[in-house]
Formats: structure tokens, sequence, C-alpha cells
């Protein structure tokens, strides 16, 4: 069993890394986005509201004000699940924020080797490993600091963001499969 982190310091990682805070999502869904408000209003709706004075957008206005990149790359599935398609409308707001987050495709994200983890990656020198249960629930965060498993993450990392797209081309790539 992995040694989790306080979730309390878990905030502390996007204040104080120096450069890059870079994370990939390879999950179909998240249990903590199904039992929110905002996910069920865009069910009901199809629209997401606007959130972009939460403490993770006021924090990534601060950190890229500083210079520094805050990046992700999402797997979605063929056809993307409702919460896929949730994150891919709501990512706007981040990207306004300064947040870059781009997506792949499950198949072209296979084709690569990218395995089925959840991290961020801070300075490709530490990183925090997420971990879920079946049920995608959200179990705690592992601090790898291992710098053969730093190396592994930079690589993966590198891998996801050659082949990731950026929102704008993949939402017209997602509005050409319904």
């Amino acid at each position: 069993m992995p040694q989790f982190i306080n979730d309390a310091t878990f905030g502390t990682y996007f204040e104080e890394f120096e450069h890059t805070a870079w994370r990939l999502e390879s999950r179909s869904g998240y249990a903590s986005d199904r039992a929110g408000d905002k996910y069920r209003r865009y069910l009901e709706t199809g629209e997401v509201p606007d959130d972009s004075q939460r403490p993770w957008c006021v924090n990534v206005q601060a950190q890229t004000a500083q210079g520094k990149r805050i990046e992700r790359v999402r797997i979605v599935d063929s056809p993307p699940t409702s919460e896929q398609q949730f994150l891919l409308a709501a990512s706007a707001i981040n990207n306004a924020a300064g947040e870059d987050i781009r997506n792949l495709w499950r198949t072209d994200a296979d084709k690569a080797g990218l395995p089925a983890e959840d991290f961020w990656l801070f300075d490709s020198r530490h990183a925090l490993a997420l971990h879920f249960d079946d049920s995608d629930e959200y179990l705690g965060a592992e601090l790898v600091e291992d710098p053969a498993r730093i190396v592994r993450l930079c690589q993966i990392r590198d891998a996801a963001w050659h082949y990731a797209i950026r929102r704008e081309e993949f939402t017209a790539q997602v509005a050409s499969t319904v």
C-alpha cells in the first residue's frame, strides 16, 4: 500500500513549484465530478457555469503571471463519456485562467504506450501519484521522489504532450463524431 501525503498539504504543491506543474488524467470519469453541482447542472443544461473565481483558477492566474506553466493531458474515450464531455467543456474556464489543458484519444494514448495512471509532476523533480478505487473515488496522493520513477513520469509526460491536441481542435473532432 502506498504512503499517502496529508491531504491538507496537497494544495501547497501548486503554490511552491518553480517552473512547471503537469498532470496526466487517464480515467473515464471521476466520482468527485459526478458528485458535484457543476456536473449536475452541465447534465441538465449542457452549459458549464462560470466559476473562474474559484481558488484553483485564482492560483493558476497567479502562478502563470510569474511565468510558470500549469499543463495537463486528458485521455478521452471514443465516444467520450459524459464526464469527459463535461471536463472538455469545463476546461475552457481553466484555459482562460492560464492552464494549458490538452486532450488525447485513448486509442492514440494506447498506441503511444501511455499507462492508465493519474499523476501531477512538479518541475521534473517530484510527483504526486493519484490513487483511485474501482468506483473512481479518490483514495489519496502518493509523493514520488525516486529518481527512476520521476524519469519514467517525465517520459510519459513528453509522449503524452507530443500527441495531445489543443482544446479547440479536439472539440471539433468530438463534434464530428457525434
